[in-house]
Formats: structure tokens, C-alpha cells, sequence
């Protein structure tokens, strides 16, 4: 492994850290929206409120122990495979918007191996609302672990969240190379870190906008106390089928208000941390 990879996985650690604990609150009402019981919550900030109310407010915190673990993982695997996807489809250093979506669809599909377990545990988490018979993480991984095994247990949503990653990252890396590039033409190579922020934020926002439906699938799948049946194609139709019976068209996006705001301040701190650690990291090392 070489030292350009070794920064890049240093940087996506730290990177993902700043994500996970900017954007977790707005996550847990993202997902509570997503999988609540019909009828239990009227909307986010009813989701929140009852949150605060019942739980207090660390409960927007709940499930954060699996991501904050693994997002160092999962990030330093996602911009290692991002920064190795570029470097592999075109050995010049300025790829156009249509090669940034090609390596991110690529970095995407990688990061799926981490990042299916890391939300399912989350996920799990998050779907616990207060009662006595809670569980503590140690307890959901040992249960999917005993009860299902590696496949169905702990991997379990892994095809429906490689369906996710690969629009998302693509959409996330184009929209922040695209923003970063305007703002350069204006500031030169070295942009404000405010610059860098909206870059970020742009990024995040393409991120959910190009997969959401899919991701509201993989959450209800995630925390489903069987498996799904079938082939992944398969409970992917099936699921996005049950959502629309449910609630409507509109299901497939329920949760995307807090999505994309939590997309703004998580996506910015992620690219900041990331971009600002390894600018630091090339000056001491030199690459």
C-alpha cells in the first residue's frame, strides 16, 4: 500500500468521525421516519419532539456506538477506493464529471461491504423507542449473529445497499467536484474552507436525492426480524411495492426533509475533515 493511500484512509477516519457526530440526531429522525409504525409519528419534528419528550435528548444519539466504530472504516475505505478508482480509470489527475461519477460508482459499490453492517446495526438501534426490553449493541450483534449467521444476520440489506451506494456515490462526487471546480475558477487552487464547506454540502445534498427511495427500502429490510425472501431484485421490488400500498408515492421519500438536512452540515464536516487532514498529511509526508 502505498503513502498516497495510506493518507487517504488516515483522512477518511477522521473525515467520519466529524459525519457521525454532526449529523447523527437528524439521522435517528430520519430513520425513525422511515420505519415508525403508521399513525406513531405525524412528521420529523413530531418525531423529534416525542424523542426529547420520552427518551430525553441522548436518545438522538442511539445506534451512534455501531457508525462511530465503523465510519472510520467505512470512510477510509470509501475515499481509499475513491482516490485507487480514479487513479485506475484515467492516469491524468483532472477527470472529467463523467469519470468523478464512474470512480464514485465504483468507490460506492466497495463501501457497501462495510457500510451494509455498520447501518444495519444502527438501523436496529435507531428502531428501539424507549421501552424496558431495549437491547444494548453488544446484545443486537450477538442476537443477528446467533439467530441468522453472517449472511442473513450481520450482511443482512447488503445488495440493497450496494443499489444505494453506487447512485449515490456517484451523484455525491460529481456534485462536490463540480461545485469545488466553479469555486476555483473564482479563488484558485486553494479555496476557502467555506468553499470547501458548500462543496461538501452540494455533495450531500446529490447524495440522497439520487438514492433515497432505495435507502428507505434498505432500512426497513435492516430492521425486519426475518430476512428477505428471494433474490435481491426480487424483495427490492417487492419492498418499494409495499411502501407505495402503504403510504403512497410519497413513502418512498418519507424522511428526506431531515435527510437533506442533515446532508448539509454531515457531508460539509466530512469533505473539511477529510480535505483539511490531508492537506496536512501531504505536507508532512510529501504525497
Amino acid at each position: 500500500m502505498d503513502a498516497s493511500t495510506i493518507n487517504e484512509l488516515i483522512a477518511g477516519s477522521v473525515g467520519g468521525a466529524a459525519q457521525v457526530i454532526v449529523g447523527q440526531p437528524l439521522d435517528t429522525i430520519k430513520t425513525r421516519a422511515q420505519t415508525a409504525p403508521a399513525g406513531m409519528f405525524r412528521g420529523p419534528m413530531d418525531i423529534l419532539t416525542q424523542t426529547l419528550r420520552k427518551e430525553g435528548f441522548f436518545a438522538l444519539y442511539k445506534g451512534m456506538a455501531s457508525p462511530l466504530v465503523g465510519i472510520a472504516g467505512v470512510n477510509s475505505l470509501l475515499f481509499a477506493a475513491y482516490g485507487v478508482s480514479k487513479r485506475i480509470i484515467s492516469p491524468f489527475p483532472q477527470l472529467s464529471l463523467k469519470e468523478i461519477a464512474a470512480a464514485g460508482a465504483i468507490a460506492g459499490a466497495v463501501n457497501a461491504v462495510l457500510a451494509s453492517p455498520v447501518e444495519m446495526f444502527k438501523v436496529r438501534m435507531q428502531g428501539q423507542y424507549g421501552s424496558p426490553s431495549d437491547k444494548r449493541l453488544r446484545a443486537v450483534v450477538s442476537e443477528m449473529w446467533r439467530d441468522w449467521g453472517f449472511r442473513k444476520g450481520i450482511m443482512r440489506g447488503f445488495w440493497v445497499t450496494v443499489a444505494r451506494e453506487i447512485p449515490a456515490y456517484a451523484g455525491f462526487y460529481t456534485a462536490f467536484e463540480f461545485s469545488k471546480r466553479k469555486f476555483s475558477e473564482k479563488y484558485g487552487k486553494q479555496i476557502p474552507v467555506w468553499a470547501l464547506l458548500a462543496s461538501g454540502s452540494t455533495g450531500g445534498i446529490a447524495y440522497w436525492l439520487a438514492c433515497y427511495p432505495l435507502d428507505v427500502v434498505k432500512s426497513r429490510v435492516q430492521l425486519r426480524a426475518t430476512p428477505p425472501q428471494g433474490t435481491p431484485v426480487q424483495y427490492i421490488a417487492r419492498e418499494l411495492k409495499a411502501v407505495v400500498v402503504e403510504s403512497g408515492a410519497s413513502g418512498l421519500f418519507r424522511g428526506l426533509t431531515p435527510s437533506l438536512l442533515r446532508s448539509i452540515p454531515a457531508a460539509a464536516s466530512t469533505f473539511a475533515a477529510f480535505e483539511l487532514t490531508r492537506e496536512y498529511l501531504k505536507e508532512i509526508t510529501g504525497v
